[in-house]
């Protein structure tokens, strides 16, 4: 946008006001869009940690009702909500869009299918921004999950896994779709690791707590090392989503039913100092990640980092010599791995500036925001 033109209006609709990854993506999204001289309006169900850092971007926030798409909505339980969102959602965004006029609406995440469907009702441009992904699903849910997409003028995807996954249910929206490598921020000065592993090993897990990202199988894993004799720390960051609250008390009851020493830390939106705390990041996820910027996260904080050899996991962790792929939902692959981490630290510690260095390259913000400007603006 040259000084000559226009002051553009972008309205940007995202599905939480949390501070994990999607939410971290939109963050950088609204800043990228601000410094490419845009008016920015984030539009969000709800208030939380996100709406903070969103307006020391230079962002306007609105909260309005919105149908965001969750399991527990589709129950029938839930189906008195779903329609009740819906219709709400309805004629909040209708209202919403008219009042601002955007130049272009851009929708974060598959789960608030509504709004490039009324983006392009009220003859405004969208831009659909996809981070899910699961190759493993069915076919047909994956279909309708992308459909309303269609709508947009453009899709944007942070792999080629997600892209390839889009291709495989819906080669229309594929099309029309460009891979924007998420952008990843991190400490300027991490701290290094310890030069050795004195007692216990302190493995860290980052994300949210529930049964597809896994985090009992490194309880699991770390049962197994303590039965053979080898200590293990481990510290759970993160909380479940509402509904979930039993998964958390599973994971209670297997920590001590197996000895293993577990710091339920909750969530936090600064994980820095938990990286600087940990030896090594695990990301044990079961099922199909679009992308994982947890481990980005754990290579640039200087630590060895072992994830599930799946999905957009691959992308993420593969091809540092300091980032181990396993074997998704197997504890003992987990363990063994962790067991490699201990024996090769040396090695490891010696690596993880080198690592740092790549995911820098990889995963610079400002190239990102640099990409998602022009992928809305354009």
């Amino acid at each position: 946008m040259t000084a000559g033109d226009r002051r553009k209006t972008v309205l940007l609709v995202h599905p939480g006001a949390e501070m994990f990854g999607s939410d971290r993506m939109l963050l950088e999204s609204a800043a990228g869009l601000v410094d490419a001289g845009a008016r920015v309006v984030v539009a969000l169900p709800s208030t939380g940690l996100l709406v903070a850092p969103l307006r020391a971007a230079g962002a306007e926030v609105v909260i309005v009702p919105m149908l965001v798409l969750r399991k527990v909505l589709l129950t029938p339980r839930g189906l008195p909500r779903l329609f009740r969102d819906m219709f709400r959602g309805l004629g909040a965004a209708w209202r919403l869009i008219g009042r601002l006029r955007p130049d272009a609406v851009y929708v974060s995440t598959i789960i608030i299918p509504q709004w490039p469907l009324i983006a392009r009702a009220r003859g405004t441009r969208a831009v659909s921004h996809v981070h899910e992904a699961e190759a493993s699903g069915n076919t047909l849910v994956n279909r309708l999950l992308y459909a309303p997409h269609l709508a947009s003028t453009r899709t944007l995807v942070n792999s080629r896994f997600s892209l390839d996954t889009i291709r495989r249910a819906l080669p229309a929206l594929a099309d029309r779709t460009r891979i924007v490598f998420n952008g990843v921020a991190s400490p300027a000065e991490p701290t290094p690791p310890r030069p050795r592993i004195d007692g216990a090993l302190r493995v860290l897990y980052v994300g949210r707590l529930s049964p597809r990202k896994g985090p009992d199988l490194i309880i699991d894993a770390a049962a197994r090392l303590r039965a053979a004799g080898r200590a293990v720390d481990v510290t759970l960051l993160g909380a479940v989503f509402e509904g979930y609250e039993w998964f958390e008390q599973d994971l209670r009851r297997r920590a001590d039913e197996t000895g293993v020493p577990v710091h339920f830390a909750g969530f936090h939106a600064d994980i820095w100092p938990f990286l600087a705390d940990a030896d090594v990041l695990v990301v044990p996820s079961r099922v199909d990640e679009p992308f994982g910027n947890t481990a980005v996260e754990g290579v640039l904080a200087l630590r060895p980092v072992i994830a599930s050899d799946s999905s957009g996991l691959r992308e993420a962790a593969g091809g540092y010599a300091t980032a181990q792929l396993v074997t998704p939902d197997d504890p003992a692959a987990i363990a063994a791995a962790l067991d490699d981490v201990r024996t090769r630290w040396d090695e490891l510690v010696a690596g993880v500036a080198d690592s740092r260095d790549e995911a820098q390259r990889r995963h610079a913000p400002a190239v990102y925001r640099t990409a998602v400007a022009t992928g809305v603006l354009d």
